[in-house]
Parts: C-alpha cells; sequence; structure tokens
C-alpha cells in the first residue's frame, strides 16, 4: 500500500536511495535532508517493509518534482515505481501544480506518464536552488522531463 511517509521511515527511505546513489543512479540524500522533507515523501509498505519511496517537491508556485523514485532492486518489476508516480501526480494535482518535472537517467519511465523532454534551462528555479548545489553541476547527465498537469 501506498502511504505518506513518517519519521520512523527516514532510515528506510535513505537506505533506498543511496544503494542506487552508490552505483551513480540517483543522488544522495542524507538523514538531514529526508527529515527535512518527510512530508514530500510517499513510500509502498508491504507487510510491515517499505520496498519503494518518491518525493513530490513543490519548488515555485506553478512547479514541483517527481525526485527519490525508488523501489527495492528485488521488488523491481512489479509495478511499484508506478504506482508511485500515479500518487505524487495525484498529489500534485491536489496541490494544483500546473506542471511537474523529473530530472532522471531512466526518462523512458517518465514519458510512459506523459512526461516530455526539455532542456534545463527551462527549469530556472531548479538549477539555482538545488542543482548549483550538487557535486555534478554543471555537468549533469540527468535528463530533464516536464509534464503539463
Amino acid at each position: 500500500m501506498i502511504r505518506k511517509a513518517v519519521i520512523g521511515d527516514v532510515k528506510d527511505i535513505q537506505g533506498l536511495i543511496n544503494f542506487y546513489a552508490k552505483n551513480d543512479q540517483m543522488l544522495p540524500r542524507s538523514l538531514n535532508e529526508l527529515y527535512e522533507n518527510i512530508r514530500d515523501f510517499f513510500v509502498y509498505e508491504r507487510d510491515g517493509n517499505i520496498e519503494g519511496c518518491v518525493a513530490l517537491h513543490v519548488t515555485w508556485e506553478d512547479l514541483a518534482e517527481i525526485k527519490s523514485l525508488a523501489v527495492l532492486e528485488s521488488k523491481q518489476k512489479q509495478k511499484i515505481g508506478s504506482l508511485l508516480v500515479e500518487e505524487a501526480l495525484k498529489d500534485a494535482k491536489a496541490l494544483k501544480v500546473k506542471r511537474v518535472f523529473a530530472l532522471t537517467y531512466v526518462p523512458e519511465f517518465f514519458k510512459k506518464f506523459g512526461f516530455k523532454k526539455i532542456e534545463h534551462a527551462k527549469l530556472p528555479h531548479k538549477i539555482w536552488s538545488e542543482c548549483i548545489r550538487c557535486v555534478k553541476f554543471p555537468d549533469c547527465k540527468e535528463i530533464a522531463l516536464v509534464k503539463d498537469i
């Protein structure tokens, strides 16, 4: 089942995200960052275990980001990631966000939900708020995609 994340989920969320970060498949997240942004997160829980997570982070009055999408390696190909993205998109709609974007190494996954590729320069608030602090800036290889809600 998918639910809003709670404080007790933070270490599991970090473990999921940082597993992929170690393989250079996503950006690592510190405990501090996760605690500060816990309200952005949803988790997929089955039998008391966190098997996936995603965050919807509002970045401006009309823009939000889907970030930190991760599913246990042993649970991939079971539609958990798709369910999490659908939940994040429902949340964006409820918040009346006009556009949602994602930065990803797997653009084909997001294209299934109607996301379209754009240039990073089309996301100025994102670039100058969080990306500029990233160790991969300005040589980021992630693909930017956006979806109108």
